[in-house]
């Protein structure tokens, strides 16, 4: 049915927007000729108002020509030279199909006025010519006199050439309004053949289709009606199906729900167990760190100073030799070395200054060693006196700190690296930024330089998770690598 109503519309939408547009068309078209006619009649109305009034100027100088030879006076005070150049100028505006007046008027001219223009263009000529001796003052009386003549002999015959002139222009405008009477009464009769030709093929047509569609209609109603009956006794079976359904799907969503919740309930399981996990890995690590460090101070470490001591006193032995003397000497120098190295290893492995001082301090300390052993520039930026933090977070903050500054020295060539602490009372931001070449984040691994910079990315991510705070890494090739760690330290404040 809505295809139906569609093309319907759309056919009776179709055929009402043609017969408006045809009949539009034709009515605008009536006003414009309505229009152009009124104002050419004017037009020509003023151009036939000063063909006419070029006779009276005609005869109104011949009359001042003739009272100014035999000086009397009279009450017209026009002046005479103004009188002639109006009479002159408008007889060859006319002349030239242009008369210029409150406005510019196209003179429409046929050939047989031109022609007509022409044989009064010698009169004209002579007359103004004489009407011009007349004016000068430095003509002599007699000489106006003769001029006199001229006028009164050429008056008549450019008086009747102009009344020709007059009734020509006359003549063609009423010939004009007749040619756009025609043409009117042609778009009256255009518009009545459209509107019959619109009723005939259009509206009639149209009618008789909308008759169709309406019987359409009613079948299909009756058709409609019946399907109905059958769809309703159909709908009550439907519905006490969907009845059934309901229940069964009220049962699967409680079924999927329980196991969705299952599901979460392992899920957060595991993630707990594997935090666990890690953080049991992690503080085996660390405790196996302390006791192998305590081993290497305690042990190995004071094994080495008394065996330096030893050497000390066979110092003081006389060598008859010079090159055993060298010998024992590089041995002293030897164990100092080693008892340095091993004092390093056993910082390294867990730092006496973090459990005196503090992260802060131990962090100082740590950038001015990589510094020593390096040559790389690692400058620490930060608060050193800061609150002290509870000893899992300052070891798992400081090992981050060892892990970025390894992965920049190793992998990354970089030249500057800086170390940045800031401690308020709620929260804890740690940076390590470094100059080095960079890599690309999501790229997969595929060398095994790549996979331990990986190793080292999650084990920094494994600590920070299980500080209970959040982990960021930027970096891009050739532009370096930044890292930050930020905590809560809401609750991890000793």
């Amino acid at each position: 049915m809505t295809q139906l109503d569609q093309q319907v519309a759309s056919r009776l939408t179709r055929f009402y927007m043609l017969a408006l547009a045809v009949i539009a068309v034709l009515s605008l078209s009536g006003l414009l000729f309505i229009k152009h006619t009124i104002s050419t009649h004017y037009d020509d109305s003023r151009i036939l108002n000063v063909a006419g009034r070029q006779r009276m100027l005609s005869q109104r100088l011949t009359k001042l020509a003739m009272l100014r030879i035999e000086g009397i006076t009279t009450a017209d005070t026009v002046s005479f030279d103004s009188l002639l150049n109006s009479w002159s100028q408008s007889h060859i505006q006319l002349r030239n199909g242009m008369l210029h007046m409150e406005k510019k008027y196209v003179v429409r001219k046929s050939s047989r006025l031109d022609s007509m223009f022409t044989r009064v263009a010698p009169v004209f000529e002579s007359i103004y010519q004489s009407f011009s001796r007349i004016n000068d003052p430095k003509r002599t009386i007699e000489e106006k006199k003769a001029s006199l003549q001229i006028i009164l002999r050429d008056e008549f015959s450019f008086i009747q050439q102009m009344n020709d002139i007059v009734f020509q222009f006359d003549t063609e405008s009423f010939d004009q309004v007749k040619r756009l009477e025609q043409i009117e009464w042609l778009l009256t009769l255009a518009t009545l053949l459209t509107l019959l030709i619109e009723g005939l093929f259009i509206f009639r047509p149209v009618v008789n289709h909308t008759r169709h569609v309406v019987r359409r209609l009613a079948r299909s109603e009756k058709a409609l009606q019946l399907a109905n009956n059958h769809l309703e006794i159909a709908n009550r079976e439907l519905e006490s199906t969907n009845q059934n359904l309901a229940a069964s799907n009220r049962k699967l969503v409680e079924t999927q729900q329980e196991l969705l919740r299952t599901t979460e309930e392992k899920y957060q399981l595991q993630l707990a167990e594997d935090t666990v996990r890690s953080a049991a890995l992690l503080e085996g690590q660390e405790e196996e760190r302390r006791r192998f460090a305590r081993e290497l101070h305690d042990g190995i470490g004071q094994m080495l100073t008394g065996l330096k001591l030893h050497a000390e006193k066979l110092k003081a032995t006389s060598f008859t030799d010079e090159k055993q003397r060298a010998r024992f000497a590089e041995l002293c120098e030897l164990i100092g070395d080693t008892i340095q190295t091993t004092r390093q290893v056993s910082y390294n492995l867990m730092p006496s200054t973090l459990s005196d001082f503090g992260l802060g301090s131990t962090l100082q300390l740590l950038a001015e060693q990589t510094t020593r052993s390096s040559g790389v520039s690692v400058v620490f930026t930060g608060t050193t006196d800061a609150k002290r933090l509870s000893p899992a977070m300052e070891i798992g903050l400081y090992r981050i700190v060892q892990e970025a500054l390894h992965n920049a020295l190793k992998y990354a060539d970089a030249h500057s690296i800086k170390i940045n602490l800031q401690q308020s009372p709620q929260k804890l931001l740690l940076t390590i930024d470094d100059d080095g070449k960079g890599f690309v984040l999501n790229a997969s691994p595929t060398d095994d330089k790549r996979r331990s910079t990986t190793n080292g990315l999650e084990n920094m991510r494994t600590r920070t998770r299980l500080l209970n705070g959040d982990f960021s890494i930027s970096s891009k090739l050739k532009k370096g690598t930044k890292i930050r760690v930020s905590v809560n330290l809401s609750e991890n404040l000793t």
